[in-house]
């Protein structure tokens, strides 16, 4: 994103609900050179309702990248990637799989419903951390994302 304005915070929604993948990211997020706001959310159907700035999430902020796990309550990241990419709005969004499947099924599915990239979370914690970092300089040092 290296035309993006460096005064506006990169704003990232994290659907995830699992408190310590959460803390995890929160760790890994914080020690960089960018501003990032990091917005959580612990179900789809809550996800999708921040996407779509419903109820009290009416001045959610629009997402610059999604980090979406597959396993999530009430609404799975499945359904929420689905739902998201037939919304001509909320499709360009960039949807970053990061989960535990290694299912080869779960990587088709997630691919055939437009992911952008598929992320197997490791257990270690300096791994996911690495890998978390990672995403955040390619996704907003090097990729062109489209404007909100």
């Amino acid at each position: 994103m290296s035309e993006r304005d460096f005064n506006k915070p990169i704003e990232i929604l994290l659907i995830e609900d699992n408190p310590g993948d959460i803390e995890l990211t929160k760790i890994a997020l914080e020690d960089n050179k960018m501003t990032i706001n990091l917005s959580v959310v612990e179900d789809g159907v809550e996800a999708l309702k921040f996407l779509k700035k419903e109820g009290k999430y009416a001045n959610a902020p629009h997402p610059d990248l999604i980090l979406l796990d597959l396993n999530l309550p009430k609404k799975d990241g499945r359904e929420v990637l689905a739902e998201m990419k037939a919304d001509p709005i909320l499709k360009r969004i960039p949807v970053v799989i990061l989960t535990t499947s290694q299912a080869e099924e779960d990587v088709l599915r997630a691919y055939n419903l437009c992911a952008n990239c598929y992320i197997t979370k490791p257990v270690d914690f300096d791994r996911f951390v690495k890998i978390v970092r990672s995403i955040e300089n390619f996704w907003f040092t090097i990729v062109k994302l489209p404007p909100e």
